[in-house]
């Protein structure tokens, strides 16, 4: 009976240390929040999606921060992850392709801007998957918000894929993210009036707003409204920012979120 009331006694004990661990888990999709053990039990209940997000540090023309691609696919990650219910957010990928510094190209012709080469930032990519899978997730999602480096995501995914054939991972590249982001969204700018030498492909228009929607606080915006119109020479690639308004980046944040949810949950049920 003694014996009996002692593994009662130890029974107990475990369950209400596993409420408490419960309890003071924090209600986050970000993997930089947990500990290991929540990680753990969270993977153990069915949260087998990881969504890796692709940023930059570069520049923006002089009235967006550099920051600006990684706190956006932080947070809109995060509300993707939201929206599949079963999916945590990695850390933000920062260094990437930007162009060379031997001599300066393309954005490294700017101060503050980043670059690796693509085979360090292959690596990183490749590195990053294979520990989330054996850590136990699934589906391992790469959400690039940089145009410059989707070719070598898409390689590294083929890459990945062939490696694990015949297990139960798989690398992901939802082409509705970037898609939504770019051309999708600049077809709703124009449905709404604007035109493309304001739309712009980077640091314009459809670029500025975004960030406004997301993060106000890295855009200037008294410059921003009463400046001249910039152009190659200050960063700003085929367009014109200073109508920009969170109101309209809103427009291409739902756009990007629903449609990227709507493709995850597509390719990982197929399975």
């Amino acid at each position: 009976m003694l014996l009996s009331l002692r593994r009662t006694f130890v029974a107990a004990l475990f369950l209400t240390a596993t409420q408490i661990t419960f309890a003071q888990t924090p209600k986050t999709v970000v993997l930089e929040d947990l500990t290991w053990t929540e990680l753990r039990a969270q993977i153990a209940a069915g949260k087998t999606t990881i969504i890796i997000p692709i940023g930059a540090t570069e520049q923006s023309g002089p009235d967006v921060a550099l920051g600006k691609h990684n706190v956006r696919v932080k947070i809109l990650s995060q509300r993707i992850a939201e929206g599949l219910g079963n999916a945590l957010v990695a850390p933000v990928i920062a260094y990437v392709p930007e162009g060379s510094y031997a001599p300066t190209t393309s954005h490294m012709r700017f101060p503050g801007t980043i670059t690796v080469p693509d085979d360090v930032f292959e690596k990183t990519l490749e590195s990053a998957a294979n520990s989330f899978k054996v850590h136990g997730f699934k589906n391992i999602v790469f959400l690039g918000d940089h145009g410059g480096y989707q070719n070598d995501i898409k390689k590294v995914v083929a890459q990945l894929n062939k490696a694990w054939s015949g297990s139960p991972a798989r690398a992901i590249l939802p082409p509705e993210y970037y898609a939504a982001s770019s051309d999708g969204y600049a077809q709703i700018l124009r449905k709404h009036g604007y035109r493309d030498d304001e739309i712009g492909t980077h640091a314009g228009l459809a670029d500025t707003s975004l960030q406004l929607a997301v993060a106000p606080q890295m855009v200037r915006q008294d410059s921003l409204r009463i400046g001249p119109k910039l152009g190659l020479a200050d960063g700003v690639y085929g367009g014109d920012p200073r109508r920009s308004t969170a109101e309209l980046g809103q427009l291409g944040i739902d756009a990007i979120v629903a449609q990227t949810i709507s493709a995850l949950k597509t390719a990982t049920a197929a399975r």
